[in-house]
């Protein structure tokens, strides 16, 4: 009777040791477990860029119905935009669907060069504009580099220099402005353009505090606000009534 009750004590000891031996440490399941959450995360992180473009490409679509609709107005009542301000709606049309595409194959990567290419496209296209309004040739304000600490990170050095070039063109832009009128169809025009000035001085003073984390955002903010701004321009076309 002893004798087997020291048996079984001994198999159920056995039995106890091998399945604490079997049971994964927590390190090392903590370890297969992280790999799966970051691509868990990634694939959500994917799947939310991917709604805000298709969202964006929905958005493109009703912009391009409202301006066929808008060119058959323009037609209709005889109204008279400048041939500039309209050129020039048909083109952010046909470039605004561009934006979009584009914007799906933005990645931490490549953004902040596209990003800046995109600004200063847009900065000389508006200069183009207030040069004929003020009849005077654009150019930068002289600006100095600013002072970068020395422990600044690559990004924020390249990002502080181009927002101090770049807001000073559009202080340029604004001076220059300031006393030009219009009337009509020009003025139509002129206020277009001022909004466009100020769009963009406001665009740049926010990237001061931008970080290289904010890529998506500040990328996807700027395509829908391009397409907010090519809206208001579709529907002053008809705001020129004298």
């Amino acid at each position: 009777m002893h004798y087997a009750k020291m048996i079984t004590i001994a198999a159920v000891a056995a039995a106890l040791e091998t399945a604490a031996c079997n049971r994964p440490e927590p390190a090392r399941e903590t370890a297969r477990e992280e790999p799966a959450r970051a691509d868990a995360a990634a694939a959500e992180l994917q799947r939310k860029h991917n709604d805000e473009a298709a969202q964006l490409d929905k958005r493109v679509a009703d912009l391009e119905r409202r301006w066929t609709e808008m060119e058959n107005r323009v037609v209709q009542k005889s109204l008279t935009p400048t041939a500039a301000l309209r050129a020039e709606v048909k083109e952010d049309v046909n470039n605004v669907r561009e934006a979009v595409a584009g914007l799906k194959t933005t990645t931490p990567d490549n953004w902040w060069e596209r990003h800046e290419r995109a600004m200063e496209r847009t900065a000389e296209d508006i200069e183009a504009d207030v040069r004929r309004f003020a009849k005077a040739q654009t150019t930068s304000a002289a600006a100095r580099e600013p002072e970068v600490p020395a422990n600044a990170a690559p990004f924020e050095s390249r990002r502080d220099r181009f927002v101090t070039r770049l807001r000073a063109r559009v202080d340029v832009m604004e001076a220059q402005l300031k006393n030009v009128r219009a009337r009509d169809a020009q003025k139509t025009e002129l206020e277009d353009t001022r909004a466009r000035v100020n769009k963009l001085k406001d665009d740049v003073d926010r990237l001061r505090n931008a970080s290289a984390d904010d890529w998506w955002e500040i990328s996807a903010k700027r395509v829908s606000e391009y397409i907010d701004r090519v809206e208001d321009s579709i529907r002053r076309l008809d705001d020129n009534k004298k």
